[in-house]
């Protein structure tokens, strides 16, 4: 039986805003549990809100950048149920009426062109914080999240792997980065994703049962936890006991790599979504959504083909690079003060992200100035240090960007290039190794490389390693 899996995508992003959707209180994250609050965003009864206008314009121009049409006339709306970290039993989002519908974002996976629709993107309040005390019968409640803004983008089923998934889930968070609607910073909860995943045999026009992933927070994670449910489900297929897949919300729990039932899953009507009485309708003139689409900056799939074109690095490379924007900034900064665009993308690829990788650090904590960088690049062109002695003087860099010649004097690291010093240290090998010049003599190649990593050792990495090796080459020919 030949199945097919089909994935949908809820994302909630946290909207880049000081204040919160209804009140003047700090979205700051990090500070004191419940500093943040007021009776607004306590649900204290008798309390009014207000709409943040910056919230409209950024979720207007987050419709904009995945091509959604903009509703000029919605509404916000009370949705019904209870949870501890949600003082006034309901939340207020938007339901019929969203602000944004119909969107469109395109992306590459693994060569393949797909398409991904946008249903709608509306916006709501988050909810606060619950914190479970190991080994204690309670659990503690932080309100400093209550009221931060947030967007929530519903994807169409149109994701067919949990690799497309996580891949969307990049091409989102980057779009949203570059139009500063969102930090996107994953570890803090800003963005956060819940999965709709069902199975359906291939050509069945109908869907299979919807099974519900809740609050991922991570790309790896979100692809994990898809991959263990389509596994889960397939296998129910193939036993032909898929009527035990029910419609239900579930949870990814990482430790133990399996996803574990929650709930039922809701539907709409239990909600008892009725519109919100406190808040007017929100009318958006033309003018205005005009005005954002003009502000948008450059996105991700347009940078990455103009890297490709402009710098001539491949598209992996410039995924990689543009999946940060600050990393496609450092970039294109290097570039601009005269380093060259090829090795430039291999530091960045190679000793960079691996030291920010070791140090568990985000691109916006890089110290080296791209000024620096380009400097160690011409002083290694010039050979006056190695390769191997350039990745010693970049390690130093990225901890203290200290000048690049402050550096190599430090550590002694000035490459020899002087004929005659080169010369000794070829003459004192090739005395010791007898054998590996009857080696050469006898059309053995390898011969010649590890007389250069005699020469290389006997000037602790520093001979320059193209005068060594032609001198070697001439001085052998001649034996």
């Amino acid at each position: 039986m030949l199945l097919e899996t089909v994935i949908g995508l809820e994302i909630h992003a946290e909207l880049k805003t000081n204040t919160k959707i209804f009140c003047s209180c700090s979205t700051e994250f990090g500070a004191k549990p419940n500093e943040n609050t007021c009776p607004i965003c306590l649900g204290i009864p008798g309390t009014l809100p207000v709409l943040n206008e910056e919230v409209v314009n950024l979720a207007i121009k987050a419709g904009r950048a995945v091509n959604c049409t903009i509703n000029n006339y919605n509404k916000m709306d009370r949705k019904n149920y209870f949870y501890p970290d949600l003082t006034k039993n309901y939340q207020t989002s938007q339901y019929d009426l969203p602000m944004c519908v119909n969107g469109m974002v395109n992306f590459t996976y693994e060569g393949k062109e797909v398409s991904v629709r946008i249903s709608r993107i509306h916006i709501e309040e988050d909810a606060g914080k619950l914190v479970h005390l190991e080994d204690e019968p309670v659990s503690l409640i932080d309100y400093n999240r209550a009221g931060v803004p947030l967007v929530e983008i519903v994807t169409e089923p149109d994701l067919r792997s949990p690799g497309e998934a996580a891949a969307f889930m990049r091409e989102l968070k980057g779009i949203l980065e570059y139009a500063e609607i969102s930090d996107c910073r994953m570890e803090q909860g800003s963005i956060r994703c819940d999965a709709n995943i069902s199975i359906r045999t291939y050509g069945q026009e109908e869907y299979g049962t919807k099974v519900e992933i809740k609050n991922i927070n991570s790309f790896r994670e979100v692809q994990k936890a898809l991959e263990k449910e389509e596994k889960r489900q397939k296998e129910l297929y193939q036993y032909k006991e898929e009527y035990k897949i029910k419609q239900e919300t579930r949870r990814w729990d990482a430790g133990k790599g399996k996803t574990l039932s929650m709930r039922s899953k809701e539907e709409a009507h239990d909600y008892r979504y009725f519109p919100e009485p406190d808040l007017t309708p929100i009318i958006i003139p033309q003018e205005k959504v005009d005005t954002i689409e003009k502000s948008l900056p450059e996105m991700p799939i347009e940078k990455r083909a103009r890297f490709v074109k402009e710098y001539g690095i491949n598209e992996k490379e410039a995924s990689i690079i543009i999946g940060s924007k600050v990393l496609a900034g450092f970039y294109e900064e290097i570039v601009k003060e005269g380093g060259n665009p090829k090795t430039a993308s291999n530091y960045i690829l190679g000793d960079l992200l691996r030291l920010l990788n070791a140090n568990n650090m985000e691109p916006e904590y890089i110290k080296i100035s791209p000024k620096n960088l380009v400097d160690l690049f011409k002083i290694i062109e010039e050979g006056k240090i190695s390769n191997t002695a350039g990745k010693e003087v970049f390690k130093e860099m990225f901890e203290s960007n200290r000048p690049v010649l402050e550096i190599i004097e430090e550590k002694g690291l000035s490459q020899i290039s002087c004929s005659d010093e080169i010369e000794k240290l070829v003459d004192e090998v090739l005395n010791n190794n007898p054998k590996s010049i009857e080696d050469f003599k006898a059309g053995k190649i390898k011969a010649v490389g590890f007389l250069m990593g005699q020469v290389m050792k006997a000037s602790k990495g520093k001979a320059n390693p193209q005068v060594a090796k032609q001198m070697i080459e001439e001085k052998l020919k001649n034996k």
